[in-house]
């Protein structure tokens, strides 16, 4: 006999087809596509979709009644758990639309914010999880039922459902605040982290990607980081940071961060912004890209998207094409950035070509020089040493012979010592 509670919840998919002219804001065959990823990757069973081709959203039901009617007839029939929308709904919409199909209503931001509280491990991603539910709920408690009076409800109902968010509106106000208070705490103390970085000459350099582009795997490839990495959407949430050093021994801070998504509401990008902090004050990006993908190009322009809304804008950006090992049915087509590798993260295909592309991109890259530097400059070649990557060195006649890697302002010191 199967346990009750390895039942996997029962999923329809709905949701309106308006040929948007940008079709990242409409629903397609890939965002639907998506959708059953998301809630595959929250524990969830996709038994059924439905679609409808509309111009414009219903402002009260954002479905035409007739379809919300052949939707309540699926849920009967079929034993449905849950209906998920495609599209954020408005207070209203989910009210009516609860009151008419009698189950479980979720909408795409609903889902995803049901992903991050179950894969939070940090205490500021769990901090940050709650926060955006909190803020995402208070105006929907009505159109969410009695879900939210019990913990541990099914998907949709993760997080603070202890809470009892549909009786004190009070209660989710005062926790709002002190959870705002807290992440500012935080941001404070990470500001310090960053300025103590800055101080110390540590380069740092952010992962970024479309959600299950491989950034993980890659770090663990580069770092042995041993960081979580699945093919599922937002397999990994909170932040990691691991260094690695390059053949001229500067060190390099590498940022993990989250993945971005098509229709991420503008509300869960401000939620997560001091996670994402760390592509705006990183000296340069990785943009990691699943090359196997099909909607490659499309992937592309929500991440563009979603830095350009955090400022991280104007920056270097290695494009890392990976995944180049599972490619079969379509060819890749670099960008316009001549700055870019092909790489296998899993396999380690041209791993060796990214490090050479992440050194030319990182700041203050070094070239390996010979010197002879006079033992008068005794003071230098202790600075050397100190600063500086030393691969030979001599004691000769005319002073020190060293071979030395030395960046373009230590260069301009020394330059009148170099053979």
């Amino acid at each position: 006999m199967q346990n009750i509670e390895d039942k996997k919840e029962r999923f329809i998919l709905a949701g309106v087809h308006r040929g948007l002219r940008d079709v990242l804001s409409d629903t397609t065959d890939e965002s639907i596509k998506e959708l059953r990823e998301l809630v595959k990757a929250a524990g969830g069973e996709v038994v059924g979709e439905l679609v409808q081709n509309k111009a414009d959203l219903e402002a009260s039901t954002y479905m035409g009644e007739g379809k919300l009617m052949e939707l309540c007839e699926l849920v009967g029939n079929m034993e449905i758990d849950a209906v998920v929308f495609d599209d954020e709904l408005s207070p209203i919409q989910l009210r009516n639309i609860t009151d008419m199909l009698g189950c479980k209503v979720l909408d795409r931001s609903m889902l995803i914010l049901d992903i991050f509280a179950m894969r939070a491990k940090s205490g500021e991603g769990k901090l940050q999880v709650e926060l955006a539910q909190l803020k995402y709920r208070l105006p929907r408690l009505r159109g969410m039922g009695t879900e939210l009076s019990r913990t541990g409800a099914g998907i949709g109902t993760r997080g603070p459902g202890e809470t009892r968010l549909e009786t004190d509106r009070r209660h989710i106000h005062r926790r709002i605040s002190a959870l705002e208070d807290e992440i500012k705490e935080i941001k404070k103390h990470r500001t310090l982290i960053h300025n103590r970085r800055k101080k110390d000459g540590t380069i740092t350099a952010a992962i970024v990607g479309y959600t299950n582009a491989g950034k993980s795997t890659l770090l663990n490839t580069l770092t042995d980081a041993n960081i979580l990495a699945e093919d599922k959407l937002f397999a990994t949430l909170d932040t990691t940071s691991r260094a690695i050093t390059l053949e001229d021994n500067r060190r390099i801070l590498l940022v993990d961060t989250v993945g971005f998504i098509r229709k991420l509401p503008h509300h869960l990008v401000e939620a997560f912004k001091s996670t994402l902090e760390e592509a705006v004050v990183a000296d340069f990006l990785i943009h990691v890209i699943d090359a196997s993908d099909p909607q490659m190009d499309n992937n592309i322009k929500v991440v563009e998207s979603v830095l350009s809304d955090i400022g991280a804008t104007g920056k270097r950006i290695l494009e890392v094409y990976n995944k180049i090992d599972k490619i079969t049915d379509h060819t890749v087509v670099l960008g316009a950035n001549t700055n870019s590798v092909m790489i296998s993260a899993k396999s380690g295909l041209n791993i060796d070509k990214l490090l050479l592309a992440i050194s030319d991109t990182a700041p203050g890259k070094k070239h390996k020089v010979k010197a002879l530097i006079p033992y008068s400059e005794g003071a230098l070649v202790s600075e050397l040493h100190t600063r500086h990557k030393v691969d030979n060195e001599e004691y000769t006649d005319g002073g020190t012979l060293m071979e030395i890697w030395v960046d373009s302002e230590m260069y301009e010191r020394i330059k009148g010592y170099c053979l």
